[in-house]
Order: C-alpha cells, then sequence, then structure tokens
C-alpha cells in the first residue's frame, strides 16, 4: 500500500455504517468522509476543539453527539456501537491497552475498529532515535515511538487484519498501519 492509499480517509471509512464512535476525532477531519445513515458520536477530552467539531457538523447537515470523556472510560454501554475508528489516537492516550478494552468492551459483536495509527520505527534508526526524543519531551501527549500495532494484537480481539506503509517526511521513516480488528461474534 503507498503511502497515500494509506492516508485516504474516503476508503478508510467508507464501510463503516449504524452507529459509529470515532475516539479522538480532534476537530472532526473524519467527519466528511462518513457515509450520510452514519450516526456519529465522538469521544473527545479536548473541549476546546468541540466547537470545531460541531461546526462542520452543521456544515455538513449531520447531526452529532460529543462527549469529552477519555478514552479508557467511555460512557456508553456494553455492544452499543456498530463500528469504532480512531485516526492517529493511540499514540496520545494515556493507556493504550485499557482504551482497546474499552473499544473492545462497545464494540457489538462481530464488529469493526477501524484504525489509522502512525507508529514506532525500527528500533536502531534515526527516525527512531528522534520518535523516542520527542516520546520524552511528551510534546502534544504524542508517543510517537508507541508500538501499536503490538498492543492492538495483543488487545483480544477476534481478527486483526492492517497494513504497513512508510511515510518519508524529510527524509525521516515514519511507519502507519492502516486496519481492522473484529470484536468477537
Amino acid at each position: 500500500m503507498t503511502p497515500a492509499e494509506a492516508l485516504d480517509r474516503r476508503s478508510l471509512l467508507a464501510t463503516v455504517s449504524g452507529r459509529v464512535l470515532e475516539i479522538g476525532p480532534g476537530r472532526g477531519v473524519n467527519l466528511p468522509h462518513y457515509r450520510p445513515d452514519v450516526e456519529w458520536t465522538g469521544l473527545e477530552p479536548a473541549a476546546r476543539k468541540h466547537r470545531s467539531i460541531r461546526v462542520t457538523a452543521r456544515r455538513l447537515g449531520r447531526e452529532i453527539t460529543l462527549h469529552r470523556d477519555p478514552a479508557e472510560a467511555i460512557p456508553l454501554p456494553d455492544a452499543s456501537v456498530d463500528a469504532v475508528v480512531a485516526t492517529f489516537v493511540l499514540c496520545s492516550v494515556t493507556d493504550a491497552a485499557r482504551c482497546l478494552q474499552e473499544i473492545r468492551r462497545v464494540l457489538r459483536p462481530g464488529s469493526p475498529f477501524v484504525f489509522l495509527e502512525h507508529v514506532g520505527a525500527p528500533k536502531g534508526t534515526f527516525s527512531r532515535r528522534l520518535q523516542d526524543g520527542w516520546a520524552r519531551l511528551q510534546l502534544g501527549h504524542c508517543r510517537p515511538n508507541r508500538e501499536t500495532a503490538s498492543v492492538i494484537e495483543a488487545a483480544g480481539f477476534a481478527h486483526v487484519a492492517y497494513t504497513t506503509a512508510v511515510m518519508r517526511p524529510l527524509g525521516l521513516q515514519v511507519p502507519v498501519i492502516r486496519g481492522t480488528a473484529t470484536s468477537a461474534s
């Protein structure tokens, strides 16, 4: 998969339907890429971003629900959503394993967790040393060196499938993973 294909949000979200929970939607960049019939709920702990999300939703004529809770404590009932989406957010949650437990809890049986995440570059590379330094500085709560693929694989989903692409900004290696993890039926 090319980097451009990996980053294509429209194709990432094309099959998502029903009641969808998006973890960390930021300012709502994914909203234009959901099908019109999606019932969208966002979980964005940064209240300063809520206004931008609401403006985007209004422009799209979309009704939304927003929560300010952290991803480690999703305020929804068990098995209450048809899909969960996370794009470039698992690097910033406090406890990725706990977040994924919560995602599994709220997913209906057989439903997908759809993700697009940057992950740690190979150990020993210049890119990884930069990621490790960034993580130590804790800039923007982002830990770009997180081994997110391994954390997702260990989270207890029934099936995990993803592809990896490597972005090369300024000659650095920035791996991203794109895929789905399916809840147990």
